[in-house]
């Protein structure tokens, strides 16, 4: 098993990997196929085993208005035959020890269970527009006092 930086070669691997991991829509595939097509910037690893993707993750942008203000954290998966095994856990471990990651505040929407083991609190401040009461919307290194709801790359909303 390898974890490294995901090239456009990738791309085809991450796609198929990500119909497998969410069959019950294309929301995960199509986000992360247009924030590719329209070059968004991304912080983005692959999880290879036998030349096989086995895992992902994505950081994007996250917004205080125009002003960049950390990273989003979407999507992690894991392919459902290779899931309760740590190869998320560590995949995430690994990417939170990055240069380009272990300065930002980073933002998740996801299930508290899981994502509190790496350090990630809950958050009122910002607000997260896709989760009512910020219920599962969690940060790492957040020290926003302000209050204002946090934006995302526009291919979370306009599904292009």
């Amino acid at each position: 098993m390898k974890i490294r930086a995901l090239s456009p070669d990738d791309y085809p691997k991450v796609s198929a990997l990500l119909k497998q991991t969410f069959p019950e829509g294309d929301y995960e595939v199509r986000l992360v196929e247009n924030l590719h097509r329209n070059g968004k910037p991304l912080h983005e690893w692959i999880c290879i085993h036998r030349n096989k993707a086995i895992a992902y993750i994505a950081y994007s942008r996250a917004f205080h208005g125009t002003e960049v203000c950390g990273l989003h954290l979407a999507p992690l998966a894991v392919s459902p035959q290779m899931q309760n095994q740590g190869i998320g856990t560590e995949l995430l471990n690994f990417s939170l020890r990055q240069e380009e990651i272990k300065r930002e505040t980073l933002f998740v929407l996801g299930d508290p269970r899981f994502y509190k083991r790496f350090g990630f609190e809950h958050c009122s401040q910002p607000v997260c527009p896709f989760d009512i009461n910020n219920k599962h919307f969690l940060a790492i290194r957040n020290t926003t006092q302000q209050h204002f709801t946090i934006g995302y790359e526009k291919e979370f909303t306009t599904g292009h």
